[in-house]
């Protein structure tokens, strides 16, 4: 009796196993592409567009639409380096450009003005 419970038990786990009824991982959001610029030393200490001080020292960005608190790979086309961005105000103000980042965050990617770069929400 024990070595049929055994095997009844066997059968279940195989047969999930193989028909998928384990969890998937969530499509990441489609990649967005532009140009991104810095922003920072006239800024600092200012309040951002959520309320929070502006630190030109932070892993932050500007972005038009993505909620505050989002996080953002931001990646350098032409070096590949890449960082996490915390989203926390609105811009870039200037067209053709889809992010603004503090000063930290353009340096860690390698940008001293304006750089093209790859978006992924995460």
């Amino acid at each position: 009796m024990a070595s049929n419970a055994r095997l009844m038990l066997l059968a279940i786990v195989a047969i999930t196993c193989t028909t998928g009824a384990h969890a998937e991982a969530a499509p990441s959001a489609p990649a967005q592409s532009g140009v991104a610029s810095w922003y920072g030393p006239g800024f600092h200490g200012r309040r951002t567009a959520n309320g929070e001080r502006f630190n030109t020292h932070a892993l932050t960005a500007a972005h038009r639409s993505l909620p505050f608190g989002t996080q953002v790979r931001v990646t350098n086309k032409s070096n590949g380096r890449s960082v996490v961005v915390r989203i926390n105000d609105r811009g870039p103000f200037v067209g053709g450009r889809v992010i603004d980042l503090s000063n930290a965050s353009a340096r860690a990617i390698g940008v001293s003005g304006v750089a093209k770069v790859s978006l992924a929400r995460l």
